[in-house]
């Protein structure tokens, strides 16, 4: 990372990520800084690119989708997946990753029905396998800079 962060940016980061909708006087009350030095400092993280964006988190079950599961999927054309998977509105989180399967999906469904749709259209390209998320224990952990590391003797 090109930007150094310190102390006060690093708590920033951790009130921002835990509620972006606080005001630059409450960010500013709750890391002791004058709220145009914290509209500053948030404005210089946005434009590095440390904040790289704001929205709201939504539960999933409220707007009706009562399965999140995990697809994992095969080798294949990547550009053929990229279009797959923008054109497939249940897919929440889509990764390319490495080791046997080629794409890791998240993807919400309303039922077990609407669940075989969407890996039959998935199962088109690749072979897939499918875990269904059964209860969530974290998510959307507040992260920050990694704490320096001893070096190895």
């Amino acid at each position: 990372m090109s930007y150094a962060l310190d102390a006060y940016d690093t708590r920033l980061l951790a009130e921002l990520q835990a509620d972006a909708r606080l005001s630059l006087a409450e960010l500013g009350r709750r890391v002791h800084l004058s709220q145009p030095a914290v509209a500053e400092r948030v404005r210089k993280l946005e434009a590095a690119g440390v904040i790289t964006g704001y929205r709201a988190t939504v539960d999933l079950g409220a707007l009706g989708y009562g399965i999140r599961a995990l697809v994992r999927v095969g080798r294949t054309d990547y550009a053929r997946m990229l279009e797959l998977i923008e054109q497939t509105a249940e897919v929440v989180n889509g990764w390319n990753i490495t080791g046997e399967d080629s794409w890791m999906l998240e993807i919400a469904v309303t039922d077990v029905a609407h669940l075989d749709a969407v890996v039959s259209r998935l199962c088109l390209l690749a072979e897939t396998s499918t875990s269904i998320i059964l209860k969530t224990v974290r998510e959307h952990r507040v992260m920050l800079p990694p704490a320096p590391r001893e070096p190895a003797r």
